[in-house]
């Protein structure tokens, strides 16, 4: 969801008025809608999946891109040093065969040419670390030592728009929105660099994720819970659950049910059941988080059971968005409309290692 999945928080710098919120409707078009949207403080592009080579052997990756608006206008727009927005990455590699995880994070300002992002179609990057519209799909490239990605992603299914028409609330108030859209499923081919820099050519699936938007969100939120789910039978679910502090679930918690032929339902809060089944305590800091689900829509049949492929796939990113969150590859089996099915994806867990800090 950021981050699917990461929310950035909107705190302090610009006057009110300044940014346009997520409110109302809007025409979407794409592929420029991929593309960045200045107006707004806040955007992000999330791409993560699952891969196997030739042997079986598999790796999950994530690969995001922040846009953090600091001030509307630059104080000088024609100097490349002139600081309007940050720009922020994550990089992740599981190696689930080693059951190791690997993250790495990028920060810098635009300046001349060292990040920056399109307005006319996808085209993000920081530093070495890139995302780019080819054709109808897109190249993904990203190193950190000897480990890396270069893969390229073609959509098997139409953009899916969250929420209302793409307006996902994230809150009663105005502006605590965003607005936001999927490709669940993304044919993927390419090569994965190991720990140790073995090319291995892969195949598999991705998902991608874009939003954007200018408001926060309510203070009484802890975290949320952020799954991003791609089912046997061609189908996919997206579902969010903000948790307050209070221990309640906060009725903006909601979802979006993909079918295999594309078209999107969505789903409140009440008719996605979470239920975590075992907590796994990270050696790092001490942070306790969900490690196994029990997923339920009891509307669609759906019933599933999901585990990490690798236990440890927490990020620690004190040098970009300051926060300790667990991202990573999930997979798992159950039923779907009365029939049997595999599930992978990736889950999203924040605010389990205290405060959410730069993230909303």
């Amino acid at each position: 969801m950021v981050v699917a999945g990461c929310w950035l928080l909107l705190a302090g710098g610009a006057a009110a008025g300044e940014w346009a919120i997520a409110e109302g409707t809007r025409t979407w078009s794409f592929p420029r809608d991929h593309g960045a949207h200045p107006e707004c403080r806040t955007e992000w592009w999330y791409f993560t999946g699952i891969v196997a080579g030739a042997d079986g052997r598999r790796f999950g990756y994530q690969l995001t891109f922040f846009r953090q608006g600091i001030v509307a206008v630059a104080a000088d727009p024609d100097n490349p040093w002139s600081v309007r927005d940050l720009h922020l990455a994550h990089f992740t590699l599981t190696d689930v065969r080693e059951g190791s995880f690997r993250f790495a994070e990028r920060a810098s300002r635009a300046g001349p040419g060292l990040a920056g992002n399109s307005t006319e179609t996808l085209h993000a990057w920081v530093l070495d670390w890139s995302a780019t519209a080819e054709g109808d799909g897109f190249t993904l490239e990203a190193r950190e030592g000897a480990a890396g990605i270069r893969l390229s992603l073609r959509p098997r299914r139409p953009p899916v728009l969250h929420g209302s028409g793409g307006l996902s609330r994230k809150g009663a108030a105005s502006g605590q929105a965003s607005w936001y859209a999927s490709i669940t499923d993304l044919e993927t081919t390419g090569v994965v660099r190991d720990k140790d820099g073995v090319e291995v050519r892969v195949r598999g699936a991705s998902w991608f994720d874009h939003e954007f938007g200018s408001g926060q969100l309510a203070d009484d939120l802890a975290g949320w819970d952020w799954f991003g789910l791609r089912l046997s039978d061609g189908s996919a679910l997206m579902i969010y659950r903000l948790r307050r502090r209070d221990g309640t679930v906060s009725p903006a918690s909601s979802g979006t049910l993909v079918g295999a032929d594309g078209t999107a339902r969505h789903l409140s809060r009440d008719e996605v059941a979470l239920e975590p089944l075992s907590i796994w305590q990270s050696p790092h800091g001490g942070a306790s988080y969900p490690s196994r689900w029990r997923v339920r829509v009891p509307a669609a049949g759906i019933a599933l059971e999901l585990s990490p492929l690798v236990a440890d796939q927490e990020l620690r990113t004190g040098k970009s968005t300051g926060v300790t969150y667990w991202e990573g590859a999930v997979a798992g089996s159950g039923a779907a409309g009365g029939s049997p099915v595999a599930v992978e994806g990736y889950a999203e867990l924040t605010g389990y290692a205290g405060g959410m800090g730069g993230l909303f």
